[in-house]
């Protein structure tokens, strides 16, 4: 019987990492795409000087999806289930990738961005189902180390989008326009990857239809409306605001920084990459160092991503960093949210060709933030309580949105540089949250 429960356990892992794959390719891809929107919908020349406020819309109308519909995508889940509630995101998803179609063969920017919308809604189910279901899969105690884990392989999803994303789309476009094409035929080439993105979830999501999941129940007594009077998972609201806003932002900020210093928008897009390829390894580590292995097998399993890596010493402090978190989760959150103050204001203060470093370091230290916020903000709930929680929790996702639109405005009004400021607030008040913010009442 007990083997049964394991097998299940693992099957609902299996499924919820390949969930948080799909998400985080997704949510890149749209966020790499801001820069092919200026392109295709030549927004530079029809608002000379908003071109970087108004290509950050693709980020907002993304992430203000969570601020829509988190909360009330938790309730749903909670009467239809966890399965039911990710292959409504999964259509919604589907729905949204066909519609760049028209969007784009119509130069039509609102309907590009009713579609991004769109999309943003199915992950905005896939999100909130996603992150309770794993951490309910297992004790509290190791909950940061699972979602560390299913957060990795959504790294390895970020990593490839961007990079997917300057060489499929972005780079042909800039080829095209150099070669004499118009705008409306450089926009083309955003069309054709969305169709195949729409077409593979669709499939996913028939496949999904047919999967046996373990269900997760809780105390049927306890009202889900006790979630309200818990701090924790308000103070981890706000955290999540910040990182996404943080994160997002910074991401997007990576090719106005260097653009500015002569770096070709092309290869600016391709480093980016690198930033998410952090994030990636840092969530393995933590998936290792925040479980509950013996200190021997963590310190082999974490040499393996180490292989070629071309931030050998950044995956080494890293590494080292979160050993001085002591395995706990809200240590670990507090020394790297106070690494990536330093590194952003080192980007600020220093020449592009060693602030380009500072910025594409931070991926390394966002690593383990969402995992562990989340996680703090929902211990010491029951099973019952997590999809409102995660409804509460999910909706500040649209810091993704707020954040990244202040910064395209202070670039177009400032600077490149100055715009990096506002993410050293959010790191501040994640500091905040890790070390006093999450402690239980």
């Amino acid at each position: 019987m007990e083997q049964k429960s394991n097998s299940n356990l693992r099957l609902g892992m299996i499924f919820m990492a390949s969930i948080f794959f799909i998400f985080g390719f997704i949510t890149n891809f749209n966020i790499a795409m801001k820069d092919q929107v200026q392109l295709a919908f030549d927004l530079k020349a029809l608002y000379p000087g908003w071109e970087n406020f108004l290509s950050q819309l693709v980020n907002f109308v993304f992430f203000v999806a969570y601020a829509c519909f988190s909360f009330l995508c938790g309730s749903i889940i909670k009467k239809i289930g966890y399965k039911s509630g990710v292959i409504a995101g999964l259509v919604l998803v589907a729905m949204g990738s066909y519609m760049f179609f028209p969007a784009v063969a119509a130069l039509s920017y609102p309907l590009f961005l009713l579609a991004v919308f769109v999309m943003a809604t199915g992950v905005v189910f896939l999100q909130t189902a996603a992150n309770p279901y794993v951490v309910a899969l297992g004790p509290q105690d190791t909950a940061p180390a699972r979602l560390n884990l299913t957060q990795a392989l959504n790294g390895v999803a970020t990593t490839v989008a961007p990079f997917l994303a300057g060489i499929l789309v972005l780079a042909p476009a800039v080829l095209a326009l150099k070669g004499g094409a118009t705008a409306a035929e450089a926009a083309k080439f955003v069309q054709m990857p969305f169709i195949i993105i729409g077409t593979i979830v669709v499939l996913i999501a028939i496949g999904i239809a047919f999967i046996k999941l373990p269900n997760i129940t809780g105390d049927t007594t306890i009202s889900s409306k006790s979630v309200l009077k818990k701090p924790q998972v308000w103070l981890g609201a706000i955290g999540i605001f910040c990182y996404v806003g943080a994160e997002v932002g910074t991401a997007g900020q990576i090719a106005p920084y260097l653009k500015a210093d002569g770096t070709a928008l092309d290869v600016a897009v391709k480093l980016s990459a690198i930033y998410w390829g952090g994030a990636m390894i840092g969530r393995f580590f933590g998936s290792i160092l925040l479980g509950n292995l013996a200190n021997a097998k963590k310190y082999q399993y974490s040499a393996y991503p180490l292989n070629g890596l071309i931030f050998l010493g950044i995956a080494v402090a890293n590494f080292f960093l979160m050993l001085l978190g002591k395995g706990k989760a809200n240590v670990a959150l507090g020394i790297f949210g106070t690494v990536n103050m330093l590194l952003i204001l080192a980007a600020f203060m220093l020449p592009a060709t060693i602030g380009m470093w500072c910025l594409l370091s931070i991926g390394f230290f966002n690593s383990i933030m969402f995992p562990n916020i989340f996680s703090l903000g929902v211990n010491d709930l029951d099973p019952s309580e997590m999809p409102l929680a995660s409804g509460i929790i999910n909706t500040l996702i649209v810091g993704g949105a707020v954040v990244p639109l202040l910064m395209g405005a202070l670039t177009d009004s400032f600077s490149a540089r100055g715009a990096l400021l506002i993410p050293v607030a959010c790191y501040a008040y994640i500091v905040f949250f890790a070390l006093k913010g999450s402690k239980i009442r």
